[in-house]
């Protein structure tokens, strides 16, 4: 209930304080536009903070029960159920992205082809709330991705509030598959499947920017967690086959197929070479098979592999060349000026070249096939595109946590995913603008993550009750 209050208030607050339309029907109509302008947007804020503070505390709280064993999954799954519907009709929060998935669908639906040309060509409802950043951007997402946009526009009768209601609960499908998924891989992993579904399911971080902010990140864990499961249960092209829907989504899912194909092999007769020829040849005709059904029937071209490229115009922080590269770019300029494209293109350069040599160290280690090196093999090297890639955001760190989750936590690497989970809720602002700069902001996000990890192994963290004396 506390939790299901804080959901309430950030939806609330969400009408004033979020990534609001640039012209807002529903608000008008209801005599609720103050919200978005002066002490309206103010007091919006307030309570939407609020409710993230309420959120954050249930969480914590819940993890409690569950650390104690007082709780199981079906606790956690009814928190994460009541927690989630509030989220499917709020409005747009801690992101625009949705209105770019919405006008890459009207893109494919009226004719253009969306890998090609950005929303700005449409000049309609939909593509005027996109993000001045992604205006003139092709989509960088899979086919299915597209198809699913395009199906929605075309339900919705392109209106921009019932396809933000339509998106959320098509990507909400992947919160499906996640739950339904976190326990087999628990079982797989050696780790307490109560644990994996309050550290995934029930994160803030995964339902304020996955369902609040409508990510498509969210369907492509779920498909992802689901895949990998039905491959370690020995349903090795159905899990394929999952993995390549979840690569047509986003691209990052792809990370953990080379991986599995060890571990499908391991389980047939033969020596290594013939072992990983009958894993491979049937892996790769599941994989690709489907993607090329949905590349047919969205109609569209590879166009979004090369459009991969766009998300490089981000720079921030999270990023570690994008980071050392700035840093770099800094400290010279203290001396003399030198344009900063030159550090920040050479950073993600290196950080490219050092991703590639993780990710085959770790693919090629995992060569015996063993299930928990494979996966956490595997987990690492997402975690890795994550932290190395040219552009990094907060929600990418839920690609690792989803498969990650399934081991066994101690209770350090809890405290530790609390603190890092709570600090990437809040280092964007509700309406989607990074608040990676503004250094004072941070430190109270930190504040209030290094609390929140603190409350999860002492519940009275000040030492103000009698009540645990």
């Amino acid at each position: 209930m506390l939790g299901l209050l804080g959901v309430a208030l950030i939806a609330l607050g969400g009408m004033g304080a979020g990534a609001i339309l640039e012209r807002d029907p529903l608000l008008a109509q209801v005599g609720l536009s103050w919200l978005r302008y002066g002490h309206g947007h103010d007091l919006a804020s307030m309570v939407l903070y609020l409710g993230l503070g309420l959120v954050i505390w249930a969480w914590v709280r819940l993890g409690r029960l569950v650390r104690w064993g007082e709780i199981g999954d079906f606790a956690v799954l009814v928190a994460v159920t009541v927690w989630t519907l509030p989220l499917l009709f709020a409005p747009p929060l801690f992101s625009k992205d949705i209105y770019s998935y919405l006008a890459q669908g009207q893109l494919a639906l009226t004719g253009y082809d969306p890998y090609v040309v950005g929303p700005s060509v449409l000049q309609s409802t939909l593509s005027e709330n996109v993000s001045w950043v992604w205006q003139h951007t092709p989509a960088p997402y899979g086919p299915l991705f597209i198809l699913v946009a395009k199906a929605i526009v075309w339900v919705t009768n392109a209106s921009v509030i019932l396809g933000v209601v339509a998106m959320r609960l098509a990507l909400a499908g992947g919160l499906v598959l996640l739950c339904w998924a976190l326990p087999g891989l628990s079982r797989h992993l050696g780790g307490k499947s109560a644990i994996a579904l309050w550290l995934v399911a029930a994160n803030p971080l995964l339902l304020i920017h996955l369902v609040g902010g409508a990510h498509n990140d969210l369907l492509m864990i779920g498909l992802m967690a689901a895949g990998v499961l039905l491959v370690l249960d020995r349903r090795h092209v159905l899990g394929f086959v999952l993995l390549a829907l979840a690569f047509s989504v986003k691209a990052t899912a792809i990370v953990i197929v080379p991986f599995l194909v060890w571990i499908w092999a391991a389980r047939l007769e033969g020596d290594k070479r013939a072992q990983f020829r009958k894993a491979l040849l049937p892996g790769l005709v599941a994989f690709l098979g489907t993607f090329a059904v949905c590349t047919l029937v969205a109609g569209v071209s590879l166009g979004w592999i090369p459009a991969l490229r766009s998300s490089s115009m981000i720079i921030n922080w999270l990023s570690i060349p994008s980071a050392v590269g700035d840093f770099v770019r800094m400290v010279v300029n203290w001396f003399v000026y030198v344009d900063g494209g030159i550090f920040i293109g050479v950073a993600r350069a290196l950080g490219s070249v050092v991703l590639i040599w993780i990710a085959y160290t770790q693919w090629w280690a995992a060569r015996d096939g063993d299930v928990r090196d494979g996966i956490r093999r595997g987990t690492l090297t997402m975690l890795a595109v994550a932290l190395l890639s040219p552009a990094t955001l907060p929600w990418y760190f839920s690609w690792p946590l989803a498969l990650a989750a399934g081991f066994a936590w101690s209770t350090g690497a809890l405290v530790t995913m609390t603190v890092a989970s709570v600090f990437l809720l809040l280092v964007t602002f509700p309406n989607g603008d990074t608040a990676l700069y503004s250094w004072g902001y941070l430190f109270f996000a930190l504040m209030v993550s290094v609390l929140a990890a603190r409350s999860l192994v002492k519940p009275d963290p000040f030492g103000l009750s009698t009540r645990y004396e």
